[in-house]
């Protein structure tokens, strides 16, 4: 999929959709495809829709999407990108793992957009490659499958396995495959009638910087929330936090408040409570080690604060319906 196109044969690519699959992830692939051979004036791209009984799939945002054809009934295909969305921590379909061990086995290049990485790693399509997926997932993911090679950029391609974290992650990836395969200027071409205006390389990160994404510009401040981000399961003090940024505990504090309205350890504990909940809603982790992963002493500890911040508790979190 990714190497330079050396005929002028058309690319065939198909996507296979998974139930409340991410439509803005199947979308921003699609689209720069259409666009490539509009702008270019040749059919270089072709594409089919696959359910995995030929009937429309409903999206995660609950609109159905019409498939060309059911998997079992198509027997090989040079490029295949599996979408899914939600819920997938969930999904085990044997019958489509099988179908694409055996395109793998024959050459193809397999892929996954938004959080298909699942999927294809509980097929063992992603062993002894690098890969990404979502961010909100990244938790989950590493901890399910840990001997993976899991990065957080916005897409990876290694060898021929392509991974995407989702959303317009998606657009970057296909721009990357039409530059290798058509050239830069053709991917440039496309990119501008999307007035998408830069084109993002694959290194680059999914997440807005921590300045960006809470609106605030102390550096001091910004520095302890890294720090909290990079040490969930064994929290830092308080003290050690101040001490690592050169400030004393009440200036920790007041800062805190001025900025974010709320204490220090407060900031801490609801930073390890919304990583807990994306692994109670992403993993099969017991919730001890849900708890230990988000460094609580105790499971009836966490229960407790669980419930308190989200007003449920971290196994009725488990039977909420997305």
């Amino acid at each position: 999929m990714f190497g330079a196109t050396k005929s002028h044969k058309t690319e065939s690519i198909a996507f296979v959709l998974v139930p409340k699959f991410s439509m803005s992830a199947f979308t921003a692939a699609v689209e720069p495809l259409r666009l490539a051979n509009w702008v270019s004036g040749k059919p270089l791209y072709e594409w089919q829709v696959l359910s995995m009984d030929g009937l429309p799939v409903t999206a995660s945002c609950h609109v159905d999407v019409v498939a060309d054809e059911a998997v079992g009934n198509v027997d090989f295909v040079p490029t295949v990108a599996v979408c899914s969305g939600i819920d997938v921590q969930g999904q085990e379909d044997a019958k489509l793992f099988a179908w694409l061990r055996r395109l793998a086995a024959r050459g193809a290049d397999i892929g996954a957009l938004c959080t298909a990485s699942h999927l294809l790693a509980r097929a063992g399509l992603l062993d002894g490659y690098r890969c990404t997926i979502h961010w909100e997932n990244l938790p989950g993911f590493a901890e399910e499958f840990p001997h993976l090679d899991v990065t957080s950029d916005i897409f990876e391609i290694d060898r021929n396995r392509f991974t995407c974290s989702g959303g317009t992650a998606a657009l970057d990836l296909m721009l990357k495959m039409i530059a290798v395969q058509n050239g830069y200027e053709l991917a440039a071409a496309v990119s501008d009638e999307l007035i998408y205006q830069r084109m993002r390389d694959q290194h680059d990160h999914q997440r807005m910087n921590l300045r960006q994404r809470l609106g605030i510009a102390h550096p001091k401040l910004l520095e302890v929330i890294g720090l909290m981000e990079q040490n969930i399961e064994q929290p830092l003090s308080q003290r050690a936090l101040a001490q690592q940024v050169d400030l004393s505990t009440r200036q920790l504090e007041r800062l805190f408040q001025k900025y974010l309205h709320r204490t220090p350890t407060r900031y801490y504990l609801e930073l390890r409570l919304n990583h807990a909940r994306q692994l109670l809603m992403q993993t099969s982790l017991s919730v001890l080690s849900v708890a230990v992963a988000c460094g609580f002493v105790s499971a009836s500890h966490f229960s407790k604060c669980y419930r308190e911040h989200f007003g449920r508790t971290p196994r009725e979190e488990r039977r909420v319906p997305a």
